[in-house]
């Protein structure tokens, strides 16, 4: 069976798409089954893209391009974090993809192996294809010549853009939290949302961190695989890593700004109603206290044969109560 013809869970096949290219152009689809470094002349590369394939296929693989034994086991589990290591002429290296899924992100994961003559690209889980990078780099001969850097910084960059797109999308729901916040219309529903969107930014930011550290080391040391003249596009995309990790904790920032601001609004709330509560008991306090006096059962009290007392005592009550209501009218507790 042509391992092209195998599926993943995802009913995608597991070799997506494999080419050789020669001074960038590519030169004719390159059956995985048929594909080995020691094929290739000295001016040719193979890009393979491959998807959650299964061991026999890695294993085949491994042997037709000589591709390290970790390296390969790393690149068969998911869960990796963002790295780059080196195996002599050979670059190993795993990226983080994120994307935005039913109002939650997930993540995907990408294993790249590029040496002198090969890119391999494994993805695992519901990461982009990286179909885009492949036709972009096709239609820029003058810049994909430069072979397997060159694609390595495509499929990088093309990582770090597709960032953006969710930071956007957080960003516009902190501004509408945020709104809600301003306008006293915070509710519990949005109080869970606001922990939750921390979490996964908390969650997002160890995504994308790591691939500070990756175009670090492929902007300033020698790196197999990596030509002087391609380090400031690494640089470049560097610049967009760390523009967006600082998107994150702006974001998160706000987030806890908000959820403060919730707080102290639900406090000064409270604060208010617990002020009116106790300005109405204090003016209740009054007919209540002189009532209860009137109320004990004793015969010689000298306010009882007074001929107007009662109305004397209901006009102190209104007064007195009056004078209260008034009192703390002005201390604006009422």
């Amino acid at each position: 069976m042509a391992f092209a013809d195998l599926k993943t869970e995802y009913g995608t096949p597991m070799v997506v798409a494999s080419a050789l290219y020669c001074g960038g152009v590519k030169r004719c689809e390159l059956p995985v089954e048929d594909a080995a470094l020691d094929r290739l002349a000295p001016d040719e590369f193979a890009w393979i893209g491959l998807h959650e394939p299964s061991l026999e296929l890695l294993a085949h693989v491994e042997q037709r391009f000589g591709l390290h034994p970790l390296a390969v086991e790393d690149a068969n589990r998911e869960h990796q974090r963002p790295k780059i290591d080196v195996y002599g002429e050979a670059l190993f290296m795993v990226l983080r993809t994120a994307q935005i899924k039913d109002s939650a992100i997930v993540y995907g994961e990408t294993h790249i192996f590029a040496g002198r003559g090969y890119v391999i690209a494994v993805r695992h889980g519901p990461s982009t294809s990286y179909g885009d990078v492949r036709q972009r780099c096709e239609r820029e001969a003058q810049m994909f010549k430069r072979g397997p850097g060159y694609v390595l910084y495509a499929i990088m960059d093309f990582v770090a853009d597709n960032f953006f797109p969710v930071i956007d999308t957080i960003a516009e729901e902190v501004a509408e939290i945020e709104s809600h916040v301003l306008a006293k219309t915070f509710t519990a529903a949005e109080v869970n949302r606001l922990y939750q969107l921390r979490r996964e930014l908390l969650g997002f930011r160890r995504s994308v961190s790591p691939m500070l550290e990756v175009c670090a080391r492929l902007e300033r040391y020698s790196l197999p695989v990596i030509d002087a003249d391609m380090r400031p596009y690494y640089h470049d995309v560097y610049d967009h890593v760390l523009q967006v990790n600082e998107s994150i904790d702006n974001l998160r920032e706000a987030l806890a700004s908000a959820f403060d601001a919730a707080m102290m609004l639900s406090a000064a709330s409270q604060n208010d109603v617990t002020k009116k509560l106790a300005g109405w008991a204090a003016i209740l306090a009054v007919p209540t206290a002189i009532a209860g006096i009137y109320g004990m059962n004793f015969k010689n009290m000298p306010e009882l044969e007074t001929e107007y007392g009662y109305f004397g005592v209901l006009a102190t009550i209104v007064a007195v109560c009056g004078w209260l209501y008034y009192k703390f009218r002005k201390a604006d507790w009422l």
